[in-house]
């Protein structure tokens, strides 16, 4: 008897595993994987941040951080043509027209290899009239290998743009965990070298630079050429298949994804100038460990959210509405387990810190870690209808609004430091009251579309 109730638990998991649509099945399958990968994901990108603070100092780490983000603002110069090849891509795959496909692989890869190609020359005429010390407002000569960290950054940024474009055609696929185990590649080899450095030389930003920045690029390239050689060889990238007019095709959707992805680096990337230019680089650290710490709880949600964004492209496409409509409930209810989780780690948080970073290394407020939880559930729950809207191409009230949005952002965080003299917590707050579409509008939309049946700005 005891046995027959395993083997009836057994059929219960499998049925929960391989039961339903085919395309629920394979999104379920992928968030499986993706879970286990992401977990391990987790544990490194945990494990590195301490090593890293270790081997250099809380102020250098802070450094670091800066400079990641303000180069990051390389990233819109993408002008959205993964995300928009992303849904052309997965429309092509889903009317079966390979040759299509592998079309708008090829083009985006030579429009990237091009548009970076330039903005790394034009960087490398520039960069040594930049005096890095004034910009971050550090003291003199506090760093002077700034500059050289800086070019090792801003060429790490190019390169990803362009190899990770392979990430981009797993995703559209349905494939996020293949992805996803790439990125875990490479955060495990920058683990071992940092690790590595810590064992056999002194505290050194360029080291800690390259250490960070050379990994992922080398895991990307070999995924691009075993994918392109085995199971992705009918969308192996050529030159004779890149054609204006794919481009204009994709040109037509990026460039409202190009809107949005500005909005997002000047929202979002710009928190740690900010911080840096108010409060010191140490608090910039004491920020990003309480965002890594709470991100657990986004990273986990997109772990099960991730396969959403293309699998609604293709039912959409084939005019499967039911099937979407369920999946924004399952995905309702799944929120509010990592709502649970975020309270339990906002108890324990202090203890976490301590025994994470060790004790008395950065001081972290409870009031930073509240608005960073509140920050991390209201992403995750917008990021549900935002994703399903990117996946049908429904998105001209997000480009809207994300003209608004960064404005918002910055004035209030300026408003919040200058005239309440609020802490480094503002930051978070004024993210959750900026993140009007995905809190507010996104859910609206959803509603007006599957619901309602509506069309007009709301299909758009």
């Amino acid at each position: 008897m005891h046995d027959n109730k395993n083997y009836n638990l057994y059929e219960r998991l499998l049925y929960a595993i391989k039961g339903g649509h085919s395309r629920s099945v394979k999104a379920k399958k992928n968030i499986l994987y993706s879970l286990l990968i992401k977990l391990i994901s987790i544990a490194i990108s945990l494990l590195l941040v301490p090593i890293t603070i270790k081997y250099v100092n809380p102020t250098d780490y802070g450094i670091w951080l800066t400079v990641s983000s303000i180069v990051a603002w390389v990233s819109f110069f993408d002008i959205g043509l993964s995300n928009g090849m992303r849904n052309k891509f997965t429309e092509a795959i889903a009317k079966k027209d390979f040759d299509s496909a592998k079309a708008y692989v090829s083009t985006t890869y030579v429009a990237l290899i091009a548009i970076f190609s330039f903005l790394w020359v034009i960087f490398i005429i520039f960069n040594k009239y930049l005096d890095w010390n004034k910009i971050l407002n550090l003291k003199d000569n506090i760093s002077p290998d700034i500059s050289i960290l800086v070019i090792i950054v801003f060429s790490y940024f190019c390169l990803q743009f362009v190899l990770r474009i392979v990430n981009t055609v797993l995703i559209a696929n349905q494939q996020p965990a293949k992805s996803s185990f790439i990125d875990m590649l490479g955060q495990l080899l920058s683990l071992l070298i940092i690790f590595i450095l810590t064992k056999t030389t002194q505290g050194s930003l360029i080291n800690l630079g390259i250490g960070l920045t050379v990994a992922p690029i080398i895991i990307l390239l070999i995924a691009n050429v075993i994918l392109f050689k085995t199971e992705y060889r009918k969308y192996t990238p050529s030159f004779k298949y890149a054609k204006v007019k794919y481009l204009k095709d994709i040109f037509n959707l990026s460039m409202k994804f190009f809107i949005i992805q500005i909005a997002a680096l000047i929202q979002y990337q710009t928190a740690n100038y900010i911080i840096a230019r108010n409060f010191g680089m140490n608090e910039v650290t004491a920020y990003n460990i309480t965002y890594k710490y709470f991100n657990v709880i986004t990273m986990g949600f997109v772990i099960i959210l991730t396969p959403f964004w293309s699998a609604a492209t293709d039912a959409y496409s084939k005019g499967d509405f039911e099937w979407i409509k369920n999946a924004v409930k399952r995905y309702e209810k799944a929120l509010l387990v990592f709502m649970l989780i975020g309270v339990i780690m906002l108890f324990v948080s202090n203890f976490a810190y301590d025994l994470w970073i060790g004790k008395d290394v950065v001081s972290i407020p409870l009031e930073m870690s509240l608005w960073c939880l509140i920050y991390s559930i209201s992403i995750s729950f917008g990021s549900i209808y935002v994703n399903l809207l990117n996946g049908i191409g429904a998105i001209r009230i997000q480009y809207y609004l994300s003209i608004i949005t960064p404005i918002l952002f910055i004035v209030l965080c300026r408003i919040f430091i200058t005239y309440f003299h609020l802490g480094v917590y503002c930051m978070f707050l004024a993210a959750v009251i900026a993140n009007l579409n995905g809190i507010i509008v996104a859910p609206i939309q959803f509603r007006k579309i599957f619901k309602q049946g509506k069309g007009g700005i709301w299909r758009a």
